[in-house]
């Protein structure tokens, strides 16, 4: 038998010229069938080409047209054929979410977690148009003092919804090796020769920056390098190791990573938000299982850098 070619979702999303965010809905709603190695979701060359002719118009039936499959691929079948298997997409960056696919996919077979590596505010919207099922956020409310709910209630109105606590963690600013220019403060990113590194919009730390210099009454436009926008910590963090920029802000743990210095300003909750409906009743238990399960614990305690003492806690839910 001959081997077919098969993608991965971010060479699907390149070959259709969409986002990856819309590659999973497509798996999820069994549009594109997939099937996963190890930790990777994978899509044959023979269904690809399937989706385009049927988005063409010009599909036809499979007993027409007999289609080869793998061993993979027949099982992910069988799993759209007997509503189980249900594709669950889990948005966000830290690598605590992947912690948490690994186990809900052990717990529950009828769970396969799809990640999608969306900021905060991105992930409550795709929640918002259904395109995601568990969405984490740290997202920093200045005129609140508090984390997460406030945007959560704004952008879910409508829906009803429970907020669950996965962790706590230290955030500040990646300074260089002894911190010479002094930067302990806010206000400090406005002195003379200062350059920053930004985060992209949408992104938790984006949000805690652009609330804290609102608060501060600081303009963007008045700190060197505003404009430049990393997609992760641990590039914000690797360009103040480089020394093209003398700080930065993000999680302790990417300072440790990359070797750079760390002046902690603000410990953020870091939550998860599922939407309460009749689907999603046993998701909610299963998520809440595994928070509070000692092995998931465990390996979050190897990472490092992690508050626990709320874990699994329901910060907030509608009725």
């Amino acid at each position: 038998m001959s081997q077919q070619n098969s993608y991965t979702t971010e060479e699907i999303a390149k070959i259709l010229r969409i986002s990856k965010l819309t590659v999973y809905d497509l798996i999820k709603k069994g549009e594109l069938p997939a099937y996963r190695v190890g930790r990777q979701m994978r899509v044959d060359e023979s269904d690809l080409e399937a989706y385009k002719a049927k988005a063409k118009g010009v599909y036809r039936q499979a007993s027409a047209v007999s289609i080869p499959q793998t061993e993979q691929a027949q099982q992910s079948a069988r799993y759209e054929q007997t509503g189980t298997g249900r594709n669950i997409i889990i948005s966000g960056q830290d690598v605590s979410l992947d912690l948490l696919a690994g186990h809900l996919e052990k717990k529950d077979e009828a769970y396969r977690p799809l990640r999608s590596y969306v900021g905060s505010l991105n992930s409550l919207v795709a929640m918002y148009t259904g395109k995601a099922d568990i969405v984490s956020t740290h997202l920093y409310d200045g005129d609140t003092n508090e984390y997460n709910v406030p945007y959560i209630r704004r952008i879910l109105c409508g829906h009803r919804f429970v907020v669950i606590n996965m962790l706590s963690r230290w955030a500040g600013f990646y300074v260089q090796a002894g911190n010479p220019k002094q930067i302990k403060a806010w206000s400090d990113f406005t002195k003379p020769g200062i350059r920053m590194v930004n985060r992209e919009k949408g992104s938790g730390a984006r949000t805690l920056i652009e609330e804290q210099f609102r608060l501060a009454k600081i303009a963007g436009s008045d700190v060197i390098g505003y404009e430049r926008e990393e997609s992760n910590h641990l590039a914000v963090a690797g360009v103040v190791a480089r020394r093209e920029a003398d700080v930065g802000v993000g999680i302790e743990k990417a300072a440790s990573l990359v070797g750079v210095e760390f002046v902690p300003t603000v410990r953020e909750r870091y939550d998860l938000v599922l939407l309460k409906n009749k689907d999603n009743e046993q998701l909610i238990q299963a998520v809440l299982d595994v928070l509070g399960s000692r092995p998931f614990q465990k390996e979050l305690e190897a990472v490092g850098g992690y508050d626990l003492s709320q874990t699994g806690k329901i910060m907030y839910e509608t009725w």
